[in-house]
């Protein structure tokens, strides 16, 4: 084998003891404390010691009430901050249902001293990402950003809470109110299953109760309030005593305390907040419900009523969840999945503040076989069965395994620690509780796991929801005995602006102006090592110690690309059947030495590889690179095993067939590549896959899955001697070269047309426009067309999405993106909007790539750019999956180990000409083809409005 090795130094391998902590026995009463800002206390300290998953912090406390915790990382030049307010939609009142969701989003649409849309905007410039998320519990607010925009982003998030309403107009609340409500049809109303926790929380718990209702909350509660409602919920519970504030990343922590008091210290506390009793649901018998949905494969799901989050039964409860419905040694995989009866199956417990509840699941085949009754049956036998022979301590053993694992692979993120210990404070007070949380999971026995089945599932009452196709009901478990009844809502009462009451801060300082940034950090790509192997494959790994773990991705010229004509969907079969078992070992024995080591291994499939993923804690790779070598050479390939998991990824065909997403890109490969293998999809149809044999996943095998041109990819805490000497038997593995590819010829689109796909009865309208484009290139014109592209559809604040998301509240988002692979190019721009705006939504997209495409970009549009792009590098080598990609695309494309500082080069320097030039070759709207998925029907008639021939497209099923 031939070794090389790139020179370059990684910034920030930070010491694996940085990870690992106990809690400090400093006296904080002494003098060395009193360095602190004034109105700032210091209320505990961990440090970091050896062998310990724990996470280092210091937490203070603010006069006014805030909570503050700071973790150092010192590993990679970037910070991450999040802002966790104590209320989610349990905190809401009967009738005003959503509040907290829908504040979210206002959260976003400026403050007193940020403009309009310009939250997202600052954040995108500085090469940020950002987000929120809303639960029954609790709201965050969350930004990564390079560790120079540090007190950017706490003037940001400073200002949304203490300076807030000012900037709340009836026009924004009327603006993200048809957010919302797209939202919800997006992701409930327009999704297969995606009611059915409303139905299910709506018979589990009484009217009234917090979790009654979704977090999306009721339409019609939306639009029985106006702007004031919303002001009044700000004013009750976002004041900084419900509040933590997390920071971690690169910090200087008495600078980070500094800015902390400067910009939050002034923000008066609110009214304090209590906390809400606990309030676990009960049930005086059982509840059968049935919902009927737009899908072909009917699903029973089965809810018990436990305690809450925190009780001393959780970690059984979901011991006993693992044990009965979670990964191959299941019982219900071993009883449902395996012998056919179910699609899918398993068990969960679903754990809140206030309540927790016990879920087992199992999804029926389409067709004849999908009845629920004897599916339900089956399920209380196998709950039965359990009573009779429990839990073994060896399947404790594996879940404790992956307990710890999952521990270790936590900490590999900065926003994973922040997340970790915001949530721990808000909820517990304690922010770091993985070692107790371990404690408690080894301290678990065969006794205690059934002690909670026998305390909470058996006998007791529960709730059965039968999710069935329209029109058949015959299918559900039983006939309904609950319907939710009509709400019944409190007389609303309108709320007067001068019933509010403001509390303004009074700073020393002027927050017009936003912080000056120091100088832009750098990231260098890490030290890499190469080996080249006689029989053709190649590795790059570099070696990171900032976790004791280990990734390795392999990658074979096994993808769908290779399959021939009329096999689609072969090289998915053939992935899976690697993973049903080995000559030596069945795949229960595989799964079971997986989950002691605490390790996990999984199989893709791209357009031209087959890449196989692992990952594992460093102590523990020798063992997990034994069973990766029997998995990868000696697999089983039983053909009752063939039959299973071809007919599983036949009904996995089906329920795709039901998502308007898999729908609209499926629609975009027909029309784009209409007669190349490029229409077609990875997963195959129905007549390919019933086509297949077991004779053909060994042919498969036998080419594809050989040396010859694989690509290894490792990172992880294991310099390159080491993982050389473990993986010796890639320089042993012998194997043919796989075929070559026969290049594909594609046909230019002429005129233009609209492709309808019929969805009956969808609320919403999925809207493509697409067009062909070039294969990939990282440094040329595909690349140009990205960066132009940046500000038409690109990034939150482009032009797309303001126009459909915030001015015409059309949709829940719009974008644009370029797709490439070594031979093809697509550009797409989509959006899923409301039925009604399907015909509006085109013209304005129509309208903006008109504009954008003969007018160009403005010159502060192309600043926006640069700096955009320019800072992003700081987030891209964090984690190790995050440096396995990098690696892995170098690999795949022959790419420069320099590539990105070749792009950052190019977006610095570009001009303004080039990327016009680019943008009236590539985005004219007239050599666009429109795909629009929705109710045929009805849209239909107002499509030919528009005047562009029509064509009804049929899905290949």
């Amino acid at each position: 084998m031939l070794r090389k090795h790139d020179e370059k130094v990684f910034v920030g391998a930070a010491s694996l003891t940085v990870l690992f902590g106990c809690t400090s026995n400093l006296d904080y009463s002494v003098p060395f404390f009193s360095s602190l800002p004034k109105g700032v206390t210091l209320v505990e300290e961990v440090d970091a010691v050896s062998d310990k998953a724990t996470i280092p912090y210091s937490k203070y406390k603010l006069d006014n009430g805030l909570t503050v915790i700071l973790s150092p990382d010192h590993s990679d030049p970037l910070v991450h901050v999040d802002v966790t307010y104590h209320v989610g939609s349990a905190r809401e009142e009967i009738g005003k249902s959503g509040f907290a969701h829908f504040f979210e989003h206002m959260m976003f649409q400026g403050s007193e001293h940020v403009g309009d849309q310009q939250h997202f905007r600052i954040i995108t410039e500085a090469g940020g990402t950002l987000n929120g998320t809303t639960n029954r519990d609790r709201t965050n607010y969350f930004e990564t950003v390079p560790a120079n925009q540090l007190e950017k982003m706490l003037w940001l998030e400073s200002d949304r809470m203490g300076f807030l309403l000012d900037a709340v107009s009836q026009r924004k609340f009327e603006v993200q109110r048809d957010t919302v409500k797209n939202e919800r049809a997006q992701n409930f109303d327009n999704r297969p299953y995606g009611l059915m926790w409303e139905k299910m929380s709506e018979a589990m718990y009484p009217e009234g109760h917090p979790y009654s209702w979704q977090t999306i909350g009721y339409v019609e509660d939306l639009d029985r309030v106006d702007v004031n409602d919303l002001k009044a919920f700000f004013l009750r519970w976002y004041g900084p005593n419900n509040a933590v504030l997390t920071i971690g990343g690169d910090i200087d922590v008495d600078q980070t305390l500094e800015w902390v008091e400067k910009y939050f210290g002034s923000i008066p506390r609110g009214p304090e907040v209590e906390q809400a009793p606990k309030q676990p649901a009960k049930l005086t018998q059982d509840k059968f419900i049935t919902f009927e949905d737009r899908i072909q494969q009917p699903m029973v799901l089965i809810g018990w009523p436990t305690q809450y989050r925190g009780h001393k039964d959780q970690d059984a409860l979901d011991a006993l969840a693992a044990e009965l419905g979670s990964g191959a040694n299941s019982l219900l995989y071993q009883k449902l999945v395996k012998t056919q009866k179910a699609v899918d199956a398993g068990a969960f417990q679903d754990c809140a503040e206030l309540a927790c509840n016990f879920y087992v699941y199992a999804m029926a085949p389409s067709g004849e076989k999908g009845k629920l009754q004897p599916l339900y049956q089956e399920m209380m036998q196998i709950l039965a069965e359990f009573k009779q022979q429990g839990i073994s301590q060896e399947r404790l053993d594996q879940i404790t395994g992956l307990s710890e694992s999952s521990a270790v692979f936590a900490l590999q993120s900065v926003s994973g620690k922040v997340s970790q210990l915001a949530s721990n404070e808000t909820f517990y007070g304690q922010p770091d509780r993985l070692q107790s949380k371990l404690e408690e999971i080894r301290a678990l026995t065969p006794k205690t796991v059934m002690d909670a089945y026998e305390d909470y599932l058996n006998g007791h009452h529960k709730v059965v929801l039968s999710i069935v196709p329209r029109g058949k009901l015959n299918l559900a478990v039983e006939p309904s005995t609950f319907k939710t009844p009509p709400r019944t809502l409190p007389t609303y009462e309108k709320i007067k602006e001068s019933e509010l009451a403001y509390r303004r801060p009074v700073d020393d300082f002027d927050r017009s102006v936003m912080p000056q940034v120091a100088d832009a950090v750098e990231a260098e790509m890490p030290d890499l090592y190469r080996v080249y192997f006689d029989n053709g494959a190649e590795l790059i790994g570099t070696e990171t110690d900032e976790t004791p773990t280990v990734q390795i991705d392999i990658r074979l010229p096994a993808g769908e690309r290779y399959v021939p004509e009329g096999q689609e969907g072969l090289a998915n079969l053939t992935a899976a059947m690697m993973q049903e078992g080995t000559t030596k070992s069945t795949l229960e024995e595989l799964q079971a030495r997986l989950d002691k080591l605490g390790s996990s291994v999984g199989f893709d499939v791209g357009n031209y590889t087959t890449s196989i993923s692992v990952a594992s804690l460093e102590k523990n790779l020798p063992q997990t690179i034994a069973i990766i070598k029997e998995v990868l050479f000696e697999p089983a390939f039983k053909q009752t095993d063939f039959d299973r998991v071809k007919q599983q990824m036949l009904e996995g065909l089906i329920y795709q067939h039901q998502q308007p997403s898999w729908l609209v890109s499926q629609a975009t490969r027909q029309v784009l590549f209409n007669g190349s293998i490029y229409q077609r999809s990875s997963d195959g149809t129905v007549t390919s896959m019933d086509a297949l044999t077991l004779d053909d996943v060994k042919t498969f095998y036998r080419q594809h899955y050989t040396p010859h041109g694989a690509q290894i990819v490792v990172v992880g805490d294991i310099d390159e001697d080491d993982i050389l000497e473990q993986l010796d038997f890639v320089d042993s593995w012998k194997g043919e070269a796989a075929p070559l590819l026969n290049p594909q010829l594609f046909s230019q689109m002429k005129g233009q047309n609209i492709y309808l796909v019929d969805k009956p009865s969808a609320p919403q309208s999925v809207v493509r426009m697409v067009r062909q484009g070039l294969p990939f290139d990282a440094t040329g014109e595909v690349y140009l067309t990205q960066l132009a592209n940046f500000n038409l559809a690109g990034n939150f604040n482009s032009r797309l999405n303001q126009n459909l998301r915030e001015d015409k509240g059309y949709t829940y988002g719009a974008n644009g993106y370029y797709a490439a692979n070594r031979e093809i190019g697509v550009i797409v721009f989509g959006a899923q909007v409301r039925a009604d705006a399907t015909v509006p939504s085109i013209i304005e997209m129509e309208k903006e790539l008109e504009q954008y495409s003969q007018q160009g970009m403005t010159n502060q549009e192309l600043e926006f750019m640069r700096l955009a792009v320019g800072q992003k590098d700081a987030l891209k080598y964090e984690t190790p999956s995050q440096k396995a990609g990098l690696l892995g695309s170098i690999l795949t494309f022959g790419l420069d180990e320099d590539y990105l500082q070749q792009r950052n080069e190019i977006a610095e320097k570009v001009n303004k000409q080039t990327l016009d030039a680019v943008a009236n070759k590539w985005f004219n709207p007239k050599d666009y083809q429109i795909i629009v998925v929705g109710d045929a029907k009805k849209l239909k008639p107002q499509l030919e409005s528009l005047q562009i021939p029509i064509i009804e497209l049929e899905i290949v099923p």
